[in-house]
């Protein structure tokens, strides 16, 4: 105890002493620990369990009831928010709940009190909108807390609406009317609320009956429930019987002991994996960045520890003075890591910070995670500082004293350990590919742990290529490879984190590959499409006519629906005919004549059009056609029957643009499948006028004041909106510090370590450019070499994580029948982003010895040249 106490003030003294070094330090430590336990306590904050949303979601009443939309026995969360039914399948119900048929269901003496939520359509100054809506009275005490009234009043009449504050931003003015509804309904805004942890809700509140459609008692139809005795879980298990969910107050904050649960076991084995994933790399990286500069404290306290070995001290003793620095800056990194990251969210809880993402809740710290990452934080630092320990006990003491170089060899590595390392993680990631993509990022620790084991090795093959290269370059090759350790510890912390940008940039640009390569629409980008698929034919004709009189001259192309013998809408796609077996494409496609063709197909295409007037579909999909026919799914919408298959003959065609157009089918398809074909879609040709979303909006708005209450909707088909340019610059932007970082600490070390070298080169006439080529060649060394195997091996891990992201994975890992589930027969989606890799590769190394370089001091104080 004496030696660690002992060791413990040399460690503070030390730190004193040199306070950038500590600095340096303690960043590398105790930035990942402070963002990591902000980010946590900040989640923890903002996500609102049951019980601290309890008076939001049920004011001060007992029990929330809502109806779940069928009558017949259902189970539910704690909450009743989340439901299914149990045993047989419930039956759909036929009518609403009443007030009086509920009541019956609860204690004698409960009062109700009406709460509805749905959405309504309203215009504003700025246009039309679609929102949420609530109806309750909350001027009732039992709607005590679920909103908080900012300016006016509660709605006193059904003339009256309360807005929050996102209605007013988007053009709502309070005390001045807002049309609602598609009657265009004018109701007078009288206050404005907000939700106690939804800040940035959009919604409409009004009194019951005032907003929603009529008839709107299938869903979302509720009471607040204020009874004599606690709603206990037997009566919502009675609730639950009869098709009626429930939110107790007494069931929240005393939840029974067994409560349905919806999480798989193989999700939460998931995110277990995924949690101590990310624990291994932050450790692992931390540890490489670090590992550097404890080295360089220790080559600046060679002449002290050598003198506390020529007093008597043992290598134990040198190893724990070392060791000491790691306590002391990993565990004051950890610790000053955790207050302010604590403090930071603390501040922002208490100033309403959570407002800017919309949730707002008690200040809450997760103390296990939070004082687990704390405790890798301090050892991180331990294990930092164990390889410069290890050094210090083999330092030759009397070479030191005497002002030579000491003896001690670096270890070329363990290479067999990192062979077998790598050769394991390979083969489990041949594996994991059949599964999840988790799997495969724990397959890759393996590899990766293997490359930093071989990383000395790594490093004492490349020094021993550049023979031929100038002299400043074979100096700091040289130098790289006489400090192998700790050069290694540098180029092993590059190549970490150039692996995962490279994994994750494989993986993102090949999800997006995927998702780019699968769009596909039924129409070409801007066509407008009206559907009233729900209208009869004389609500139809009128919405039609009403679309002519709001856009006088633009032309119309009409496409039908299919109906069956009992008047029911039937809806079709069609089956895929390729070998990846039964896969349905898009629904809901479009039928039609010869202009609706050439809408689609985005061109006129003679020999298509004279296939399509001999009855055949035109397909634009070559896996959908199969010995010159297509196989059409027909369902009816409520599924009483099997799905029919009709086999329909198919011209396959080209399209203008790939990514728009599925197929066109004839209206002889209808006839020949026994169903009407009656016209409900209109579209219109961007090319004939193109609206904007603006203009949509009010095209609407107009139909339904001229064809009320009729169903349909207006949409204009948009391209492909993904892009993930901002998620590459982003990656790029953490290879960025990540590499530089570890670079120029390594580099800092080493041109500290050249000193005799650059003052015996200054003696014999070098000009002092020399000094900056030395350095800029050894920075470029370590992040050449770095970025080089990382990208190497992120390119074999992100390949292989594109076969679960791409293709899909069959789920958790099992063995079926005794043997391992089989590969997906389908190929993957690989898309390397090569710009992204041609930064990294080429631009960060010449980057890293450009501004090493730069900032070098050129003049060299010389010295007595030693060793």
């Amino acid at each position: 105890m004496s030696a660690l106490l002992a060791a413990l003030r040399i460690s503070r003294r030390d730190i004193r002493r040199a306070r950038g070094r500590s600095a340096l330090i303690m960043v590398m430590i105790g930035l990942p620990v402070l963002v990591i336990t902000g980010l946590l306590a900040f989640l923890e904050t903002s996500n609102i369990n049951p019980r601290e949303g309890l008076t939001a979601n049920i004011g001060a009443a007992d029990a929330r009831i809502t109806v779940s939309g069928v009558r017949g026995k259902v189970e539910q969360d704690v909450e009743g928010r989340v439901w299914v039914g149990s045993g047989q399948p419930p039956h759909t119900a036929t009518r609403p709940w009443t007030q009086g048929e509920v009541a019956k269901l609860l204690e004698p003496g409960t009062r109700l009190l009406p709460l509805n939520e749905g959405s309504v359509d309203y215009l504003s100054s700025d246009g039309r909108d679609h929102v949420s809506v609530l109806e309750t009275d909350l001027r009732d005490p039992m709607t005590t807390g679920m909103y908080h009234l900012l300016r006016g009043r509660f709605p006193a009449s059904a003339q009256e609406i309360a807005v929050t504050p996102e209605i007013l931003e988007r053009g709502a003015r309070l005390d001045a009317p807002l049309q609602v509804t598609r009657d265009r309904k004018a109701m007078r805004v009288v206050g404005v609320v907000e939700h106690p942890h939804r800040t940035r809700a959009a919604r409409i509140v009004g009194l019951p009956g005032t907003l929603l459609f009529a008839g709107h008692g299938l869903r979302g139809t509720g009471w607040l429930a204020d009874a004599p005795q606690p709603v206990t879980w037997a009566t919502v298990q009675r609730l639950n019987a009869a098709g009626l969910l429930a939110g107790s107050r007494a069931v929240i904050e005393d939840p029974p002991d067994r409560v349905w649960l919806f999480t798989p076991d193989s999700y939460q084995v998931d995110r277990t994996v995924a949690i101590g994933l990310a624990a291994v790399m932050i450790v692992l990286e931390v540890v490489l960045l670090a590992g550097p500069a404890f080295a360089v404290g220790l080559r600046r306290r060679r002449r002290e520890l050598a003198l506390i070995t020529a007093q008597g001290g043992s290598p134990a003793h040198l190893r724990l003075i070392v060791l000491a620095d790691g306590v002391v800056l990993g565990g004051g990194a950890a610790l000053a890591g955790l207050i302010l990251g604590l403090g930071l969210v603390a501040l922002s809880a208490a100033l309403g910070a959570g407002r800017l993402v919309g949730a707002v809740g008690p200040l809450e710290i997760p103390w296990i995670p939070v004082v687990a990452v704390a405790l890798l934080g301090a050892g991180s630092g331990l294990i930092a500082a164990l390889i410069p320990a290890v050094q210090a006990a083999r330092q030759d003491a009397a070479a030191v004293i005497g002002g030579r170089r000491s003896a001690v060899r670096d270890r070329v590595g363990r290479p067999v350990l990192g062979l077998v390392l790598v050769a394991a993680g390979v083969a489990a990631t041949v594996f994991a590919v059949r599964y999840d993509v988790i799997w495969v990022l724990a397959a890759a620790v393996l590899s990766q742990l293997g490359l930093v084991a071989l990383t000395p090795r790594l490093v004492k093959g490349a020094a021993s290529l550049v023979a031929r290269l100038s002299l400043p370059l074979r100096l700091a090759a040289r130098d790289a490879a006489r400090h192998r350790v700790r050069t290694a510890s540098a180029v092993a912390a590059v190549m970490t984190a150039t692996a995962t940008v490279v994994v994750a940039g494989i993986a993102t640009t090949s999800s997006f590959a995927q998702r780019r390569d699968a769009f596909q629409v039924i129409a070409p980008a801007g066509t407008t499409r009206i559907d009233g698929e729900g209208l009869d034919a004389d609500r139809w004709s009128a919405l039609r006519a009403a679309v002519e009189r709001t856009l006088p001259g633009v032309p119309l192309i009409e496409a039908a629906k299919l109906r069956n013998a009992e008047g029911e809408n039937v809806e079709m796609a069609i089956q895929r005919a390729d070998e990846y077996g039964p896969q349905y494409s898009v629904a809901g496609l479009p039928i039609g004549d010869e202009r609706l063709l050439t809408l689609v197909q985005g061109r006129r295409d003679p020999a298509a059009a004279a296939a399509f007037a001999s009855g055949k579909a035109v397909v634009f999909d070559p896996g959908m056609v199969r010995n010159g026919k297509i196989t059409l799914i027909l369902e009816g919408r409520r599924g009483e029957a099997d799905p029919v298959e009709i086999a329909v003959p198919a011209v396959l065609a080209r399209p203008a643009d790939p990514g728009y157009g599925v197929a066109v089918l004839p209206l002889s398809v209808a006839e020949n499948a026994g169903l009407r074909a009656e016209p409900r879609v209109l579209y219109i040709d961007p090319a004939a006028h193109r609206l904007t979303a603006k203009q949509v909006a009010t095209l609407e708005w107009d139909l339904v004041t001229a064809v009320p209450k009729a169903e349909f909707y207006v949409e204009v088909t948009s391209g492909f909106q993904d892009d993930n340019t901002s998620w590459l610059v982003l990656l790029l932007g953490a290879a960025l510090v990540l590499v530089l970082g570890g670079t120029f600490v390594a580099t800092g070390l080493a041109a500290a370590d050249m000193r005799p070298d650059l003052a015996t080169m200054a003696a014999v006439g070098a000009p002092p450019g020399t000094h900056r080529l030395v350095v800029a060649g050894q920075a470029g060394f370590i992040a050449g070499l770095g970025v080089l195997v990382g990208t190497v091996a992120g390119c074999v891990t992100g390949i292989a994580a594109t076969w679960p992201l791409t293709v899909g994975a069959p789920g958790a890992v099992l063995i079926r029948s005794g043997e391992l589930s089989s590969f997906s027969p389908m190929s993957p989606t690989v898309e390397i982003p090569w710009l992204l890799l041609a930064a990294v590769v080429v631009g960060l190394p010449v980057l890293a010895a450009l501004v090493a370089g730069a900032f070098t001091r050129p003049k060299v104080t010389l010295t007595r040249r030693t060793g």
